[in-house]
């Protein structure tokens, strides 16, 4: 897949492991925070607290109601990734620069998402586990492997 870094992420959970990469120059700001946020185990032990099937599971609060964040905002990064089975985006409030720690990974084609929530990464390795996500399962824990930071 086009644009993607070498780097990548581990998530533990449950049901197996889900192994996502970062588009570092689609949506460099992002896929930085998020890294920083993985390599502080800020996501480590969150649930997953939205899970609609054929639509997104979303995570990354730790208050566990969707409300919650790191207290850090994101500028939005809008690019022209398209939101396929297994795209990582930034979840948002009303306001486009509302995204923090939060995201989801989109469990089917959501085009209408497109250009609106910004892409930052795909699950590559997991896609399988996907699906048997669901509300109050926790992450047992998300590694970064910084092998390269490069896009291939």
């Amino acid at each position: 897949i086009g644009g993607l870094s070498t780097a990548s992420a581990t998530m533990k959970t449950i049901h197996g492991d889900i192994v996502f990469r970062f588009y570092t120059k689609a949506a460099p700001r992002t896929s930085a925070r998020v890294m920083q946020l993985i390599q502080n185990k800020f996501y480590d032990g969150l649930i997953i607290h939205r899970a609609l099937p054929n639509f997104i599971i979303q995570m990354g609060d730790p208050t566990g109601t969707g409300n919650g964040g790191s207290g850090i905002k994101l500028k939005a990064e809008f690019n022209e990734l398209q939101h396929i089975k297994g795209t990582m985006g930034m979840a948002r409030g009303m306001d486009k620069d509302s995204a923090d720690s939060q995201f989801y990974i989109s469990l089917t084609t959501l085009s209408h998402l497109d250009g609106k929530n910004t892409v930052c990464g795909q699950v590559v390795d997991g896609l399988d586990i996907l699906p048997k996500l669901s509300k109050g399962d926790r992450i047992i824990s998300i590694t970064l492997n910084l092998k390269d930071l490069t896009a291939n």
